[in-house]
């Protein structure tokens, strides 16, 4: 029987500087189970207001995500559409939206049992 893949550990977290075990070194991370990639804003459009997109989320449920936590940023400056948590919510996917440090220190304990997939800024 084939054992899921684990999400990537957050090692490090500090203003605009992330690092992920596996993963690599960099600023905003898209992470899920089996991997996870640098975030570049401008695939979506994204901005901190109205801030997360369903679109953005998307990648982490395709990859097995069945819990998702989004972060604010390290000043809050970033915001999560409704549309995006109505989106989770109709798919019974669980979803956190916290402080980056809160975030990652949730997401890091929810990967050493669950398949968490999450979406990290680590600026404003």
């Amino acid at each position: 029987m084939d054992e899921a893949p684990h999400s990537p550990r957050i090692s490090h977290i500090s203003w605009g500087h992330m690092e992920v075990e596996g993963v690599g070194v960099g600023k905003d991370f898209k992470l899920y189970p089996g991997g996870g990639r640098e975030w570049d804003w401008r695939e979506t459009g994204m901005n901190h207001d109205p801030g997360i997109q369903p679109g953005d989320v998307e990648e982490l449920l395709e990859k097995g995500a069945t819990v998702v936590i989004l972060s604010r940023g390290m000043q809050l400056a970033l915001q999560t559409s409704p549309e995006t948590i109505r989106m989770l919510e109709r798919r019974g996917i669980a979803v956190h939206v916290e402080e980056t440090k809160r975030a990652v220190d949730l997401y890091n304990k929810l990967a050493e049992t669950q398949a968490v997939g999450g979406l990290f800024h680590s600026t404003c």
